[in-house]
């Protein structure tokens, strides 16, 4: 029978100061961090609305945020916003997003936002070829300096 080693119980005090801290913390973040009020899917522009406590308001399609892409409006629509105003969740998706994640990371994470950059860089413009066919006359692309060792 293994016996219970009471050495590394957590004593009142402790508890006390972790909480104290924990809510300080908590002011601290409330404060620096953006929180959102409202929160809403507009079935008629296409668009997830934002709006911050700081009075900035964020529109954007939700394709954009990783793991929307393939949602339908109705589940879209069926965003909630977190009591605290940190968060924002889709139950029928699945998803949730801390807002200071969704404004730091600009709307998902290092991966996702490198692909968003690979569909774009897919993207034909006439700028693009404007650039190409003056690489072209200067013998297109320069190459990538290789060093030996």
């Amino acid at each position: 029978m293994a016996t219970r080693d009471w050495t590394k119980e957590v004593s009142d005090e402790l508890l006390d100061n972790q909480i104290k801290q924990a809510k300080a913390n908590w002011i601290q973040a409330d404060q620096k961090e953006p929180r959102a009020e409202f929160v809403e899917y507009s079935r008629r522009q296409k668009l997830l609305i934002i709006k911050l406590t700081n009075g900035a308001e964020f529109r954007f399609p939700p394709a954009l945020i990783e793991g929307l892409a393939e949602a339908s409006p109705d589940h879209l629509a069926d965003v909630h916003l977190s009591g605290s105003g940190d968060s924002i969740h889709w139950e029928g998706l699945d998803v949730d997003f801390s807002i200071p994640g969704l404004v730091s990371g600009i709307l998902g994470t290092k991966s996702w936002m490198s692909e968003l950059g690979r569909q774009g860089g897919k993207k034909s413009s006439s700028a693009k070829l404007a650039a190409a066919k003056e690489n072209g006359k200067k013998g297109g692309r320069p190459r990538k300096d290789v060093v030996s060792v």
